[in-house]
């Protein structure tokens, strides 16, 4: 399969998709805004303005093998009117980017098996799983950091930090169009699968060493009477796709 459309060329779907390109595969590349055109065109990116909340046909961007959606939004009446375009297009293979938010804060370590809330993205979630007419693969991601989006730009006018004593889930940019290379490489469909990194610091140390390691001044945190945590394991996706991390010290950020 040499052929991908990519929903979304945002902070993610644009280097995916230029990453894709360097692989030989042809790429579509969908935006909101109409501006943001000429930056596909310039990294030939077939350009495509598309809003999923709109219910506009997108028969022409969906001529492909492959669909990345790298969307953030959690319209299912949207998501819906898409799923039946794909079932009437030449996509064989989805890759639907969702988030490790599904889980709420158990106390736990959270894997694949653990019960979600049910939340529009969870619904969405199965909508595609559900679906019979195309293979899915689930990527969900912790929070994502890279490049401009530093965690020490985060929490800014000395607003205080939440749950000090809570864990961190994160994963970096490089890593997660990594493990998309992996999925399309090794031909791994029909999977749901948690991506963060190994390394769970404290939140109290993270943001810390965050802020100062961009010479901010020490984060203020709250001082929460509950207290609130989960860990996402991520050791189902590096088994299966016998997956290393790239950056996988949140420390050495």
């Amino acid at each position: 399969m040499k052929n991908v459309s990519v929903l979304g060329c945002g902070w993610l779907g644009m280097p995916l998709a230029i990453s894709l390109l360097d692989e030989g595969y042809s790429v579509k590349g969908s935006t909101t805004t109409e501006k943001k055109i000429s930056l596909l065109e310039i990294n030939n990116i077939d350009p495509y303005l598309l809003d999923i909340s709109s219910f506009e046909e997108f028969y022409d961007f969906l001529d492909s093998d492959i669909l990345i959606i790298a969307i953030t939004s959690k319209d299912i009446d949207g998501f819906e009117s898409l799923i039946s375009q794909i079932e009437n297009s030449s996509i064989q293979k989805v890759i639907f980017i969702s988030s490790t938010s599904v889980y709420g804060k158990r106390n736990k370590i959270m894997t694949e098996e653990d019960e979600v809330l049910q939340t529009p993205l969870s619904a969405i979630e199965n909508l595609f799983r559900e679906d019979t007419f195309f293979e899915t693969t689930i990527l969900r991601f912790a929070g994502l950091f890279g490049d401009e989006r530093h965690p020490s730009n985060w929490f800014k006018n000395e607003r205080k930090i939440p749950q000090p004593k809570g864990f961190v889930n994160m994963i970096h940019k490089e890593d997660c169009i990594e493990i998309i290379h992996e999925i399309i490489d090794q031909n791994c469909w029909n999977e749901t699968f948690n991506v963060c990194s190994n390394h769970h610091p404290t939140r109290r140390e993270f943001y810390t060493i965050a802020k100062l390691s961009n010479d901010f001044e020490v984060p203020k945190f709250e001082d929460n009477d509950v207290y609130e945590w989960k860990i996402i394991s991520s050791n189902k996706v590096q088994k299966k796709l016998d997956y290393t991390f790239i950056h996988d010290d949140l420390l050495n950020i």
